[in-house]
């Protein structure tokens, strides 16, 4: 018996995919990287934008055809988009669906699995469970989803308390549900001891981390930093999503006395202006960003920042946006992702007038895209002609794709043979935009 997996979204809906995932492989299914020969199709969606619930919306009705062809068939939508259209909603528009599990309900995956499962009985369709962390590498490397083969994610809370304007996460997630310590730091070692370098902790806000008990010396985002840092087996630690809310001089010296932390952070701010900030209701000032920006490089000048904007947010002015464009510059970020504005059915923005014409969005995209890309260039460009470590992702015959700890990709040449999840020390030898060239050592 084989399952499909296709996940649209971010990091988190990846993280729930293999969550989810886990429980199919210990019912017998075995992952399959074709959707026509499954038994069972798992659809994880996304709805933070219109663009990625509609992709999802048409892969569903594209299955009505792959589930008439066998009833049996298991039929699973899941995540956001399964959230905010409701369980009635997606049955009447899709009949051939058989289980609707919303983001709030991930973590009953389980029961709602097996009840399905049940009714109607689904001859051949027998549970066996395994003990996953008894498999071998070679194992892992072929009953795995492919992103297990390179970096563990490991969710540790679910959920936002914050309130974003232009945001629908939190009416789909629910408020901030922080997993025990033991359970996270438990489902690290098991990774690791699978072959696994690269653990992501995931989390809406990840760096509110609070457990409602300490265990194993773990209080908060810090502590659980440190703590995977002692993790054997473990050479890399990335985080994502932070908030500038939440990111004190505590978390900023965790990672920068963890040597396994990578020197690398995605911090969204979204403007420069006060006035757009205060009404995406994102609890900080241009200024306190900027303090925050100055925290993290006091304790680690080497530290790679991303970020991401929105232009042509509801009020913007052209006055609101030159103060954008001179934080881009003012913060000395190294990369940024550029979106225009778009309202999402939920949202308290969703209520008020989108008053910038499209015409001015394009405009604006475009002038702070074209900074953005400039900038990076000129930080990727740095790395040209130093040694690093490259974690490969993929490989062909004699090339091979990986990424820095700064989270630079890097594509390069090597006489010797490596897999994905192997460390390779990469003599860098160009640069093309954000991406680097390179020989193996």
């Amino acid at each position: 018996m084989k399952f499909f997996v296709e996940t649209f979204g971010c990091q988190m809906n990846t993280s729930d995919s293999q969550e989810m995932a886990r429980s199919l492989m210990a019912r017998g299914f075995v992952p399959s990287d074709n959707a026509r020969d499954a038994d069972c199709i798992l659809v994880n969606t996304c709805t933070v934008r219109q663009h990625a619930e509609d992709k999802a919306v048409s892969f569903l009705g594209r299955l009505a055809e792959w589930k008439e062809a066998d009833p049996r068939r298991v039929l699973v939508v899941a995540g956001c988009a399964a959230e905010r259209l409701g369980e009635k909603n997606l049955k009447r528009r899709f009949p051939h669906v058989d289980l609707v599990v919303g983001a709030k309900s991930i973590d009953r995956f389980d029961r709602l699995l097996d009840e399905c499962m049940a009714s109607p009985p689904r001859d051949g369709f027998d549970a066996r469970g395994e003990d996953l962390g008894s498999w071998s590498r070679e194992t892992r490397i072929e009953r795995l989803l492919p992103e297990e083969t390179v970096s563990a994610h490991v969710s540790v809370m679910r959920g936002c308390n914050y309130a974003c304007s232009y945001c629908v996460v939190p009416s789909v997630r629910g408020r901030e549900v922080y997993r025990p310590a033991g359970t996270v730091l438990s489902e690290v070692r098991q990774k690791a001891a699978l072959g696994l370098k690269e653990v992501i902790l995931l989390g809406q806000t990840v760096n509110s981390y609070r457990p409602s008990a300490a265990e194993d010396g773990v209080s908060d985002f810090a502590g659980l930093l440190r703590a995977v840092n002692q993790v054997p087996g473990v050479r890399r630690i990335r985080f994502m999503s932070p908030h500038p809310f939440y990111l004190d001089e505590k978390t900023a010296n965790a990672m920068a006395e963890s040597e396994n932390v990578c020197r690398h952070m995605h911090l969204p701010v979204q403007s420069g202006s006060d006035g757009v900030l205060e009404r995406m209701r994102r609890n900080y000032t241009r200024s306190g960003f900027l303090e925050k920006m100055s925290l993290l490089r006091r304790a680690m000048p080497d530290i790679f920042v991303t970020t991401d904007f929105i232009v042509g947010f509801p009020g913007e002015t052209e006055e609101d946006f030159r103060a954008t464009i001179s934080l881009a510059s003012e913060a000395d970020f190294d990369g940024a992702y550029v979106f225009k504005y778009s309202s999402r059915p939920g949202t308290v923005s969703a209520g008020w007038p989108d008053d910038v014409p499209e015409a001015a969005k394009e405009a604006r995209h475009g002038e702070l895209l074209s900074l953005m890309e400039g900038i990076s260039t000129k930080k990727t460009e740095a790395f040209v002609n130093r040694r690093r470590e490259v974690l490969v992702e993929s490989k062909g015959e004699h090339s091979f794709e990986g990424r820095l700890r700064e989270g630079r990709k890097v594509f390069f040449t090597s006489g010797t043979p490596h897999r994905p999840g192997d460390l390779v020390p990469v003599d860098i030898t160009g640069a093309s935009g954000r991406t680097l060239k390179g020989r193996a050592v």
